[in-house]
């Protein structure tokens, strides 16, 4: 089944009326870093950022206290200035910076006093407003694989009627997502990371899977390699997305080899996973230079490499603490994964063809789909837990699981068409409601300063989220608008 054409126009509308809320700036040290790559290459036709570096800190002043003492102190190994940074969003944002240089060019020309140096505003607005695309392309995979997985068109003309709350599922959580997770930040308020493209890449390799598991056919298999690829460029924990379709493919070639002709079909199968692989490595190739260059060898940094325990010690942390838990900041998540575990129950029926499983047995209901999608979450979890920076340095939310809001948001529709008694979906949709208002509250409080940015203090950060901000928003509103400037910046001393 399609999306409805009514309730995209609606989504491209509402994306195209927000756009004045996304911030064109360069501010943290990451956006810092993801930036100098595309700058440093499209400009200086290198890899050597310590230009683009100082020019930022120059920029910042005191405002970013470590960041010469991190990135202009010391070399790598190759004489290059350091980065944590991948050169996927580059490659991403490069059409946009590149008609922004065209504009500012053509402007210069026509007289306007604007400077042609990757620096000046059209540029960073380029690099801001095409990680907001990307965010939002993802929304509407994300809706595409609800569709898909679930055979649900959804609808907004029924919207204000809980009783077919059903009807209206994969709408709900595309907005639910949309406003209640972490992507709503990195949309609109700090753009310039990388975490809004890096929902649309893994959405597009999620949603590329889903088609190209009903045949593994060559063509497909190449563009799963290519989207493996890709996505691991913008970020590079983003590869283990690729554990849960490796186990799929390991299940139809277990389902192949059996009966006569069963050697034959996996020898296939294992060459058109050989021609995936060859694709993901051509297609990886940017990134291999840019490690060779920068760092001296096939790796990333040594300082992202040191501070990984593969024994994942946080991964409990990582999803449950006020210190940048996933499910404490993002209780919307909660819910999204419940929906795929629902899913693996066998709870939820999907059309079998939509899913390339046999008609009539067990996994009809798209099981070994949603449990494919379990061990992608398992996966994130186990990475993001590896990492002893687990606590993100202040940055909103657990911003290391954006690239799971395709799995969300299907994991919500399939939540939401599930029940289907008047109780249980009021119960459903409010606490969808008050997840997502959760989230709204805590952009409002972290960008406003009404909060500590390391932790949450949930006594504090309820009473903000249910009396202060909602109080203060026509002045939050006003303030966003006319004083961009004061909302995410450092806090005072």
């Amino acid at each position: 089944m399609s999306f409805s054409r009514r309730t995209g126009l609606l989504l491209v509308l509402a994306f195209t009326l927000s756009l004045p809320a996304v911030t064109p700036r360069i501010y943290a040290a990451d956006e810092i870093e993801y930036f100098s790559f595309l700058r440093s290459l499209w400009f200086d036709h290198d890899l050597s950022f310590d230009n683009e570096y100082r020019h930022f800190a120059d920029a910042a002043g005191p405002r970013l206290p470590g960041f010469r003492e991190t990135f202009l102190n010391d070399t790598t190994a190759t004489g290059r200035r350091k980065t944590f940074a991948t050169i996927g969003c580059a490659l991403m944002w490069a059409p946009f910076y590149g008609v922004a240089d065209a504009g500012v060019r053509v402007a210069r020309l026509a007289g306007a006093d604007v400077a042609a140096d990757g620096y000046s505003q059209p540029y960073v607005a380029a690099v801001a407003y095409g990680s907001a695309l990307y965010g939002f392309l993802a929304l509407l995979l994300s809706a595409y694989a609800s569709a898909l997985l679930l055979g649900h068109v959804p609808r907004v003309d029924q919207v204000g009627r809980v009783a077919r709350a059903g009807d209206n599922a994969g709408w709900i959580a595309v907005v639910a997502a949309w406003v209640g997770t972490p992507l709503l930040f990195y949309m609109y308020v700090a753009p310039p990371f990388a975490h809004a493209t890096s929902a649309f890449s893994v959405a597009a390799f999620i949603v590329v899977w889903l088609r190209v598991r009903r045949s593994w056919s060559p063509a497909g298999m190449a563009a799963l390699g290519a989207l493996a690829a890709l996505m691991t460029m913008v970020r590079e924990q983003d590869v283990f997305f690729v554990g849960g379709v490796a186990l799929d493919f390991a299940w139809t070639l277990v389902e192949r080899a059996r009966g006569q002709g069963g050697a034959r079909r996996v020898a296939v199968l294992l060459g058109r996973a050989g021609l995936a692989g060859a694709v993901a490595a051509a297609a990886y190739v940017p990134q291999a230079i840019a490690y060779i260059v920068v760092n001296g060898g096939l790796r990333p940094s040594p300082l992202v490499t040191r501070k990984m325990t593969w024994s994942a010690p946080h991964a409990w942390q990582v999803l449950t603490s006020p210190e940048h838990g996933f499910f404490m900041w993002t209780p919307l998540a909660v819910l999204g994964i419940a929906g795929v575990i629902l899913m693996a129950t066998g709870k939820t029926n999907g059309p079998a063809a939509a899913t390339g499983l046999k008609a009539g047995g067990p996994t009809t209901t798209n099981v070994r789909v949603a449990i494919c999608l379990l061990v992608m979450v398992a996966l994130q979890v186990y990475v993001v837990g590896a990492i002893e920076s687990w606590k993100v340095a202040g940055a909103f939310g657990q911003r290391r699981f954006v690239g799971l809001t395709l799995i969300l948001i299907v994991g919500l529709t399939a939540l939401l068409r599930s029940v289907r008694t008047a109780g249980p979906r009021t119960l459903v949709l409010s606490a969808v409601i008050l997840a997502t208002w959760w989230n709204v509250a805590l952009v409002v409080q972290f960008g406003a300063g009404l909060m500590d940015r390391q932790r949450l203090t949930l006594a504090t950060n309820a009473y903000n989220a249910f009396v202060v901000v909602p109080r203060e928003i026509p002045r939050m509103i006003y303030r966003y608008a006319f004083d961009r400037k004061s909302f995410y910046a450092a806090p005072p001393r």
